[in-house]
C-alpha cells in the first residue's frame, strides 16, 4: 500500500467511526415511543391506554 492509500484508509475508518457514533447519541437522545398497552391502577381508578 502507498502512503496515500493507508492516508485514505485511516481517514475513512475515521469518518465512519463519527458516523456511527452520532447515529447512537441521537438514538440515545431520542427514545423510541412505547408500544403496547400501558395499565395505571391509581387513586382515580383502574386506567388502560392501547396504541
Amino acid at each position: 500500500m502507498t502512503r496515500s492509500n493507508t492516508l485514505y484508509l485511516i481517514l475513512g475508518a475515521l469518518v465512519i467511526a463519527v458516523a456511527v457514533l452520532s447515529y447512537q447519541l441521537y438514538q440515545d437522545r431520542h427514545p423510541p415511543p412505547p408500544q403496547g398497552v400501558h395499565i395505571d391502577l391509581g387513586p382515580n381508578g383502574l386506567s388502560i391506554q392501547g396504541k
